[in-house]
């Protein structure tokens, strides 16, 4: 008898019907009786078992449910870290923050956009000459100062004069004035990483750890305002200079370790709604003035220092205000963050201009990130010569100028 169609005969000792068509394929096991995977213990010391530590931190602080928990988290580890001075003695001191912040300078202001037709120069000049007349003459009256105490008797309240009465003369050109907040001797902190080292005492001897950096600055005077400045270069801009490379410890500089509380801080809340940086204004103390150092034979250092104030101010502030919209090193920036720098002395003023392209600053974030930080800056130039009497003599009109194009700045909308 023929074997039906589909069927076959295979002899194995004695005849059975095998069926040719393919088998069904295996029914997949429920997933409760796999075993779960296998990773690296969270308090072991192996590297695969700190990556994992480190990414359960990324992940914590990316499903923060608000910027003040994401802030929270984000500081919440508290190590010695480097604290940076904005006004430093050490020499040659803007080529270091250069490369903390990664930060190329600029020695020129970029074009302004604001135009100062329409303005009565003349007025506002002679707003800035009552202003340091009568603080020259309320206090040379008096008897001698203190040592060290000038700048904070007469320059102080000048400069505080000077940029409330600007901006109250300026704020029918620039309607973000009039909404703007101004804070006087305000604090700016921001925390943040950059490079490793090996840990050379301590319980935690041979691990390696990021470089860790925290900037407490307190400006003189600083305007915020509800809306963003625009920015000077497209967040991509490639800038033709270069970050300074230092190949020495930030202890060489000098800097100093101390633990605290990792803060991160505009000068208000996050909920206030002046959270974008338009100006600051420094004053320049009477222990880092002109004359010290050119009694010492260190001229080149009176721009030193103005550059170094103006970097690490603006890029805490900058970058403060970055975190205050929820982005972070493992967030990169989508869009520039722009700030303005006036540092002065009370007689020679200096100008920044600072845009902010990347928070990526550690080493894993930096790897492929060509973005660098921008700053442009100028050389102190005087405002005056001298006062004599109830004169002014030698008035700069181009640094009266000079302040009022960074005070009408604001966005082209606007």
């Amino acid at each position: 008898m023929a074997a039906p169609k589909g069927w076959r005969l295979v002899w194995q000792g004695r005849c059975r019907l095998l069926h040719t068509e393919p088998s069904a394929p295996p029914v997949p096991q429920p997933s409760s009786s796999l075993y779960p995977p296998v990773v690296a213990s969270s308090t072991a010391k192996s590297k695969s078992a700190k990556i994992r530590r480190l990414e359960y931190f990324y992940q914590q602080v990316h499903e923060a449910p608000s910027i003040e928990e994401k802030l929270r988290v984000y500081g919440r580890l508290q190590r010695l870290k480097y604290v940076v001075y904005p006004q430093t003695f050490a020499l040659n001191a803007d080529r270091w923050y250069q490369s903390f912040t990664k930060t190329v300078f600029v020695p020129e202001l970029p074009p302004a956009r604001a135009e100062s037709a329409g303005l009565d120069l003349s007025n506002l000049r002679s707003l800035v000459c009552d202003a340091l007349l009568k603080e020259h003459f309320f206090q040379r009256k008096r008897e001698r100062l203190y040592l060290h105490r000038e700048q904070e008797h007469i320059m102080a309240p000048f400069l505080t004069q000077l940029v409330s009465s600007l901006t109250a003369a300026l704020g029918s050109h620039n309607p973000l004035l009039a909404a703007s907040c101004l804070d006087l001797k305000p604090e700016v902190n921001f925390y943040w990483e950059r490079g490793e080292t090996v840990v050379c005492r301590g319980y935690r001897t041979g691990r390696i750890d990021p470089v860790r950096f925290q900037i407490d600055d307190k400006p003189h005077v600083q305007i915020r305002v509800p809306k963003q400045l625009p920015e000077f270069v497209p967040l991509d801009y490639s800038v033709p200079g270069e970050v300074p490379v230092i190949n020495h410890k930030p202890d060489k500089l000098p800097l100093f370790r101390r633990q605290y509380d990792n803060k991160v801080f505009i000068g208000s809340k996050v909920a206030d709604p002046c959270r974008y940086g338009h100006t600051q204004f420094h004053l320049i103390p009477d222990k880092l003035k002109r004359r010290r150092w050119l009694k010492e034979n260190l001229a080149e250092q009176i721009e030193v220092v103005n550059r170094a104030n103006g970097i690490t101010s603006l890029f805490a502030w900058t970058a403060a205000q970055a975190m205050y919209q929820g982005f972070w090193c493992e967030a990169d920036l989508t869009r520039p963050f722009v700030s303005q720098a006036v540092v002065t002395d009370g007689k020679y003023f200096a100008f920044f201009c600072y845009q902010l392209n990347t928070l990526a600053l550690t080493v894993r974030a930096d790897q492929c990130n060509s973005r660098k930080n921008i700053c442009w800056g100028t050389e102190s130039k005087p405002l005056f010569e001298a006062v004599e009497g109830n004169n002014v003599k030698g008035f700069n009109d181009e640094i009266l100028l000079q302040l009022v194009h960074f005070l009408l700045n604001r966005p082209e909308e606007l």
